[in-house]
């Protein structure tokens, strides 16, 4: 069976290898971008080039940064004295879509997993110590997933800057609109022990 014409089988390869994307999306988006105007084609093409190009990480929190630091690192309204960690900087677009925070962030690149060779040495954690170590920070918030790695690397990063500041961890428990029979018992169980009075 033919895979079509070369250009098309290259785009389809291509393509593939974008997470979440099996063979046949490959080949469904290849088919939308041949059918398309050549000036739609153009535009996508010069917007992965673009993005390629211009978007590099923050020296301060390694958040996303066209230019030597990030958008919300150059912005004098957030509050210095803060800093969110999150793994990775696509964490930090569905804290900020919430408005409760106005805070810096600082990005580790990953988690800890010994088990897929991610050591404390691989994530951006000692750059975390020096910003805690110059001081004016009251509060470190750790953002990292609530999965086996994500509290594996609380753990480590609050042992390391505990005595330097306030750490705290964020919620976690039962998402708005859960019936309890459909809760785990490790949710159900972070929801009882993380309970406010109201």
């Amino acid at each position: 069976m033919s895979e079509g014409p070369a250009p098309l089988s290259r785009l389809t390869a291509e393509l593939s290898q974008l997470p979440g994307i099996g063979r046949r999306t490959a080949q469904r988006l290849a088919f939308h971008i041949l059918r398309s105007d050549e000036s739609d084609a153009r535009s996508l093409a010069q917007a992965i080039v673009e993005v390629k190009e211009k978007v590099g990480l923050c020296e301060v929190c390694f958040n996303l940064a066209e230019g030597p630091r990030c958008r919300i690192c150059e912005d004098s309204s957030r509050d210095e004295a803060l800093i969110c960690v999150v793994e990775e900087p696509a964490d930090v677009i569905p804290i900020e879509r919430t408005h409760e925070y106005r805070g810096l962030y600082h990005v580790l690149g990953g988690a800890l997993s010994p088990i897929d060779g991610i050591d404390a040495e691989d994530l951006r954690i000692a750059e975390l110590r020096r910003r805690v170590e110059k001081g004016g920070i009251t509060e470190v918030i750790l953002a990292t997933n609530p999965t086996t790695t994500g509290e594996a690397t609380a753990s480590h990063i609050a042992d390391l800057i505990r005595e330097q500041t306030s750490v705290t961890r964020l919620a976690a428990g039962l998402p708005v609109g859960a019936d309890l029979e459909h809760a785990d018992e490790v949710t159900l169980g972070r929801a009882m022990s993380g309970r406010a009075s109201i």
